[in-house]
């Protein structure tokens, strides 16, 4: 049996210390956005559903196709093609140059 909580677009979050609005918080394999700012030790929610656009590299070769797959690089908080070490956040909605400083994404989980 199961009992209907929310919609679930956001998730209940508590941070060890604070976290500031467009923060990408990964939890395992969670990836969310906290749209607010969250105060250490306050409950607050990250978003999970929706489309963001997120910081990549604008180096050379650092241009993103639409609908490719792409992971959130905690190291260097960037999205990335590589999957490698880094944590799975969704596919492109639109292309990104390598001169763009971010690139548009919807999460998946």
């Amino acid at each position: 049996m199961a009992t209907f909580v929310h919609e679930g677009n956001t998730v209940d979050y508590t941070p060890g210390s604070a976290v500031t609005a467009g923060d990408v918080v990964v939890q395992e394999t969670l990836v969310g956005v906290a749209t607010q700012d969250i105060a250490a030790s306050k409950l607050g929610a990250l978003t999970v559903k929706g489309v963001f656009d997120f910081a990549k590299a604008t180096t050379s070769g650092s241009a993103i196709a639409a609908g490719k797959k792409v992971y959130w690089d905690s190291g260097n908080e960037v999205a990335t093609e590589t999957a490698g070490g880094n944590t799975y956040l969704g596919k492109t909605v639109a292309a990104a140059t390598a001169a763009a400083s971010t690139v548009r994404v919807r999460l998946e989980q």
